[in-house]
């Protein structure tokens, strides 16, 4: 596939999207939404890719979020318009609810807005020394609708997420670290090559087992510790399923690394 605003690479299981926008700190535009959509509907079809890691372009921002130009430029109806055909919303991640594979945020620099919220979408969230986090959108008369003022308070104490959102307070990578929103700071310049280790050691697991519980976790969520316990999803039927399931435990009876197939 041909992208103007984004850049997408595929190493391996891994497929890398970036934002390429740097002129404009990585701010996404609905026509970025349409090309990180057809890029995320891409990795999630295709078989052979199990790992996304998604980042952006230079050292100043991960994203500032919404277009703000393009919206002032175009207008609302302009832009529901464009969006129309987008699968998983803003970004083409924040509403993409039913793929189960992994997602990592390199955050290379600011991540305000949406950009905070496409990080908050993701699984696990590598940071640069550089990091910052925010959610600016009262500031011009919007929320963050893109999933920061349900995702922030289910993952930090309620009340620190109301101040964040309320007062637009931004934080630190250290900060958001020691608020459990983090997983791991490093040097700028090491900043992609710790997202790829971390999807090598994802790479170490099944790919269905990944999937099935991802499944388990984010279903899991929504129901009682019981209802949870009690369920069979469809991830893990599948992995019972699969020829991985015989492939693990005797790849451990051999005493050799196992060969996922992914299916």
């Amino acid at each position: 596939m041909n992208y103007e605003l984004i850049k997408v690479e595929k190493k391996g299981h891994v497929t890398t999207v970036t934002i390429n926008r740097p002129e404009v700190m990585n701010s996404v535009s609905p026509l970025v939404s349409v090309e990180m959509d057809r890029a995320f509907n891409d990795f999630d079809a295709d078989p052979q890719q199990w790992v996304c890691i998604i980042t952006g372009a230079g050292d100043r921002a991960f994203s500032a979020g919404n277009d703000l130009k393009f919206q002032a430029v175009h207008g609302p109806e302009k832009m529901r318009e464009i969006m129309k055909e987008v699968k998983g919303g803003f970004a083409g991640i924040t509403s993409r609810l039913d793929c189960y594979k992994p997602f990592i945020a390199a955050v290379n620099g600011l991540a305000l807005g949406g950009g905070f919220e496409i990080a908050l979408a993701c699984d696990i969230i590598i940071a640069s020394e550089n990091a910052g986090f925010g959610l600016p959108e009262t500031r011009v008369g919007l929320i963050p609708g893109a999933g920061g003022v349900h995702r922030l308070p289910r993952q930090i104490p309620y009340h620190l997420a109301q101040y964040m959102i309320m007062t637009a307070k931004r934080i630190t990578a250290q900060q958001a670290m020691q608020y459990g929103l983090v997983a791991e700071i490093v040097p700028p310049a090491e900043l992609i090559s710790a997202a790829e280790k971390a999807a090598a050691e994802i790479l170490l697991g099944a790919p269905l087992s990944i999937r099935a519980a991802k499944e388990a976790t984010v279903k899991g969520l929504d129901l009682t510790l019981r209802e949870a316990i009690d369920s069979m999803f469809p991830g893990q039927q599948a992995m019972y399923q699969s020829e991985d399931f015989v492939e693990g435990p005797k790849a451990f009876v051999e005493k050799r690394p196992p060969e996922w197939k992914g299916r």
